[in-house]
């Protein structure tokens, strides 16, 4: 059976795991999402069905012939329904526990799954095949009555069950007559009664998450999509730091056998900016606010210097890039990447985007914790940082390694980072700072503008140096760097749609890079050019390419990074925070008002 990226994640912003469209935990890393895979059975390259397989946990029914799955109205809680040949079912209920307790939020490194019989006399067969150092299976194991130890590299695992463990470890089948609760978590005595505990458990997860969505902001179309699009998006950050991955996954590929295969579970400062922009949108503000708690010790930490691209999630500034080769890649793709060289990039858009993901502290009254004058000359350090380089070379929002450009889309971020610190120096009573800032931005927005227009072909260029297409000039609009009716701006995204759209999906370039040309579509790329179709007037265009995209989405209505335009099958990590919020955003955007039917 070839893997797929039809995956269905669940988390709780301490680890997450991915689930296959055969109820098998495919994918999950302990003790946080950046850690050694528990579950790699999607980059092993083996068949999880197969007798050989390891890195998963799956509960196999016998002579299974239908498994139907669908998420906890509201939560990022999996129930599967599994049917055998003779029409008996049971159902599988999968979960990160993650609920308020004792004044904080429990959210443990552990993974829940209940089985329930639901009609006649299944039976079924679990294998749980942990892995330890990537991909290795030689995990030493201690049992008991009720439980199974797993002893990983610096860390313990603990399986409590009140299924049978002798046959559960021998990998032999049995019928379920009862339900039975399986609980992988702390190498701790469990208290209580397991099933009573788990039940309470899922409940109160139930209900955490559940009130929280119910807290959301929706527009009245696509509810589902911004629920789901929101949820995943928060299981996306880890919890403790504020930190927000670009994804859960590493090393799924960008087209097939291309080598870009990347590990994006490490927080991006584009992509962060990103996500808290759109869950704001949508009232989100906690991960707004744990967020800017990640930021003011990074910026801390820089000291008026160099900002990185990326930082792990207890903001760790080296992330060395190796290679895992006990594991062959999804598809025996690989390789498997451990970390990033892109954090020794030079990429000068983050101080742009620090300062906008901050901006907003300054002004929104529901915020816990507002920003003030020290937070204000904080960022006055990051903004130098932007005024020294927007015009200088750097490897751009799309990380190419072996060249650098001035990038219109970078300098574009640090005149933002000045524009809006000029808002928030207004906004401070500080009218000296605001000019200061103010003055500098408008010197800048001068430059680019001169340095990136070219005349003979009437459109921006995204470096200063070439006429280079990339759809980042669309983000021109969304910075406010030119407005919608702008001459400038329409020629130049009626370049790019012309140049990169290929039907209903957008390039992010189409010249070689260090790989080679790309072969697949870049999906936020596209719900860009979907927000520039509805600000220009073309919002007919708009909504059919939205649902096109939509239609593309996972069973679990999720998409990943890339996909490719002739066939439609999605590549790249997964699930993408970019694309994630690109769904957000343009429905947001394109959505009729709730008083269309009030």
């Amino acid at each position: 059976m070839t893997p797929t990226l039809d995956l269905w994640p669940i988390g709780n912003c301490q680890v997450s795991a991915l689930i296959d469209r055969s109820a098998r935990f495919v994918w999950g890393c302990v003790p946080r999402v950046d850690g050694d895979p528990l579950f790699c059975s999607l980059l092993d390259g083996r068949d999880p069905a197969s007798g050989d397989a390891v890195g998963l946990w799956a509960i196999d029914l016998e002579d299974c012939v239908s498994v139907e799955q669908e998420y906890r109205t509201n939560t990022p809680i999996l129930v599967s329904t599994l049917t055998d040949a003779g029409g008996n079912s049971i159902e599988i209920l999968d979960f990160c526990p993650r609920f308020e307790r004792l004044g904080r939020t429990y959210r443990p490194v552990s993974f829940v799954r209940i089985v329930r019989p639901i009609k006649g006399s299944p039976r079924i067969r679990v294998r749980l095949r942990p892995t330890r150092n990537w991909g290795d299976p030689n995990v030493v194991t201690t049992s008991g009555s009720n439980h199974v130890r797993y002893l990983l590299d610096g860390l313990q695992l603990r399986l409590t069950t009140n299924a049978p463990v002798g046959l559960m470890q021998d990998e032999r089948s049995f019928r379920v007559e009862r339900p039975m609760h399986f609980f992988l978590g702390p190498d701790e005595s469990f208290s209580g009664d397991i099933a009573t505990t788990v039940e309470e458990m899922l409940a109160y997860t139930t209900h955490h998450w559940q009130h929280w969505a119910r807290g959301l902001a929706t527009p009245f179309e696509w509810q589902d999509v911004v629920i789901r699009s929101a949820i995943t998006l928060k299981l996306c950050q880890h919890e403790e730091t504020g930190a927000i991955v670009a994804a859960l996954t590493t090393s799924l590929p960008e087209h097939a056998g291309s080598q870009r295969n990347w590990d994006y579970r490490y927080c991006w400062v584009r992509d962060a900016y990103y996500t808290v922009q759109a869950l704001n949108r949508v009232g989100a503000l906690d991960v707004l606010e744990g967020y800017l708690g990640y930021l003011r010790n990074i910026v801390d930490d820089a000291k008026g210097g160099n900002i990185q691209p990326l930082y792990g999630v207890l903001g760790e500034a080296e992330l060395t890039e190796v290679q895992a080769p006990r594991l062959a890649g999804y598809r025996g793709m690989g390789p498997v990447r451990i970390g990033n060289q892109a954090y020794e990039q030079v990429q000068h858009d983050a101080y742009g985007q620090i300062i906008l993901s901050n901006v907003q502290a300054f002004f929104d009254q529901r915020l816990l914790r507002m920003a003030g004058h020290e937070d204000f000359e904080a960022l006055e350090r990051v903004g130098e940082r932007a005024w020294a380089l927007y015009d200088k070379p750097d490897a751009g929002l799309w990380e190419l390694r072996t060249r650098q450009s001035v990038h219109t889309y970078s300098a574009a971020m640090c005149w933002a980072a000045c524009d809006r610190l000029a808002n928030a120096a207004e906004r401070l009573g500080l009218p000296d700072r605001q000019t200061f800032w103010q003055d500098r931005a408008d010197t800048m927005h001068a430059n680019i503008e001169d340095k990136a227009w070219r005349e003979d072909t009437q459109r921006l260029s995204a470096t200063f140096s070439g006429d280079d297409l990339d759809a980042s000039l669309i983000q021109l609009l969304d910075l406010r760097f030119l407005k919608p009716d702008d001459p400038r701006f329409r020629s130049t995204l009626e370049a790019v749609e012309h140049g990169l759209r290929r039907g209903s999906h957008m390039l992010r370039y189409d010249t070689e890079d260090d790989f080679g040309l790309p072969e697949t579509a870049f999906n936020v790329c596209t719900f860009w050019l979907i927000e520039a179709l509805h600000f220009t007037g073309r919002d007919a265009d708009a909504r059919i390419l939205f649902d096109e995209m939509l239609s593309r989405r996972t069973a679990a209505g999720l998409l990943s990074e890339d996909i490719d335009p002739a066939t439609g099958e999605l590549w790249g990590n997964y699930p993408q925070t970019y694309s994630l919020v690109g769904m957000i955003n343009c429905a947001v955007l394109l959505s009729r008002p709730w008083s269309a039917i009030r």
